[in-house]
């Protein structure tokens, strides 16, 4: 059980709604669906409304710094089932990464596998007391892309299972890109604080409002959003 998950929940009811699209970036097919992953009748890019006018918030500071940049959306909702899905292709994924049998693994060495693909990927848990974050409508997965319609390079990939996830990773790199990437994502972290999302402490990518997270983050006596 992480730290956040014993925060209280009182969801307040609030709907998801549909992301207004056309404002933002974002990749069609969906990642995860183009992996296999089923959404049922749900979609990936539904918000709560709250999460939702931050959202836009926040690419309203963006494009004061930067015109014609904007948010690129790569992942928002996520039914419990899909998160399943995603943590059972990690793993699978890992495995084959490493060239790895999963009948030939002690259960230690499994155990450790499970370990790395738990650092970003939150338990598929049904518990109501324990959702995954995207499983409430309150967390939202972003990068940015610039006027020219370019993804910037932020030093590393969304879902990617290694320490240059961690969102200072680049903090302390006198070198270019690395002070680049620093910024880069420095900016990302700033456009959406001021909307009121926290970040991931351990994904650059990852921002949140209103879900346990958060409510841990901002030492808040209790979550809102409870899943969804």
């Amino acid at each position: 059980m992480k730290p956040y998950q014993s925060i209280p929940i009182q969801d307040c009811g609030e709907p998801l709604i549909k992301i207004p699209l056309e404002q933002f970036s974002l990749e069609t097919p969906h990642p995860y669906q183009k992996l296999g992953a089923s959404y049922g009748p749900k979609s990936p890019y539904y918000l709560r409304a709250q999460v939702v006018e931050a959202l836009i918030e926040a690419q309203t500071h963006l494009q004061q710094q930067y015109p014609g940049w904007k948010i690129h959306i790569f992942d928002a909702y996520r039914p419990v089932a899909v998160q399943q899905f995603m943590v059972d292709y990690t793993f699978t994924s890992l495995l084959e990464e490493k060239g790895l049998i999963l009948d030939a693994l002690s259960p230690t060495e499994k155990d450790n596998l499970w370990q790395q693909v738990y650092q970003i990927w939150a338990v598929p848990s049904d518990d109501l007391t324990t959702p995954p974050p995207h499983s409430t409508g309150g967390a939202v997965d972003i990068t940015l892309k610039d006027d020219q319609g370019q993804l910037l390079d932020m030093g590393g990939m969304i879902d990617e299972l290694s320490e240059r996830s961690q969102p200072n990773y680049y903090a302390t790199q006198r070198d270019n890109p690395g002070q680049s990437y620093h910024q880069r994502r420095e900016l990302l972290n700033e456009i959406m604080t001021k909307a009121g999302f926290l970040r991931h402490p351990g994904e650059w990518w990852h921002f949140s409002l209103g879900d346990q997270m958060w409510a841990w983050q901002s030492q808040q006596a209790i979550a809102y959003y409870g899943r969804a």
